[in-house]
C-alpha cells in the first residue's frame, strides 16, 4: 500500500524522521509531496522561510530510509496531486482535523483512509530556528 504525506519540511529534525518513519509502517512504501517554495511562504511561517530551498529539500529528504518517493506541489494544498496518485493512505500531523480536512475526504471516497500521527514533543522547526537566532 502506498502512503503519503506532505509538508514544508524546512528543517529536518528528530521529530520529521519519526513522524516520517510512523508513516512508513502503514505501507509498502512511503511518498512525500514537499510545498513548493511559493507554496510554504504562503503558509505565513515568516517572510524568509523556508530557509532551505525545494531542491534542497527534496534532497535531503531523499536520503532518508523511510521515504520511497518525493515531490512537490505549488498549491495551498496538494488535493490535485492527492487525486492524482491515489494512495491508499495519507498521513498528517496530530494537529490536524481529519474529520474536515478535505484531502481525507477524497482518500475516503474511493476507499482509503487518513491517519493523523502524534507529534513528537520537543520537537518544531519554528523552536529550531529561534534557538539558532537566539
Amino acid at each position: 500500500p502506498v502512503v503519503f504525506t506532505n509538508g514544508v519540511f524546512d528543517v529536518l529534525h528528530r521529530g520529521h524522521a519519526t513522524y516520517l518513519a510512523q508513516a512508513r509502517s502503514l505501507g509498502g512504501s512511503l511518498v512525500v509531496a514537499l510545498n513548493s517554495d511559493a507554496s510554504a511562504k504562503r503558509l505565513g511561517k515568516g517572510p524568509d522561510r523556508p530557509l532551505n530551498h525545494e531542491n534542497d529539500r527534496a534532497a535531503l529528504m531523499a536520503a532518508l530510509a523511510s521515504v520511497s518517493l518525493v515531490t512537490w506541489f505549488d498549491e495551498d494544498t496538494p488535493l490535485e496531486l492527492i487525486a492524482e496518485l491515489r494512495p491508499d493512505t495519507i498521513v498528517k500531523g496530530g494537529d490536524y482535523n481529519m474529520a474536515v480536512l478535505p484531502e481525507a475526504q477524497l482518500v475516503a471516497s474511493y476507499g482509503g483512509e487518513a491517519v493523523a500521527l502524534s507529534f513528537v514533543d520537543g520537537y518544531s522547526t519554528t523552536a529550531l530556528v529561534k534557538k539558532i537566532r537566539g
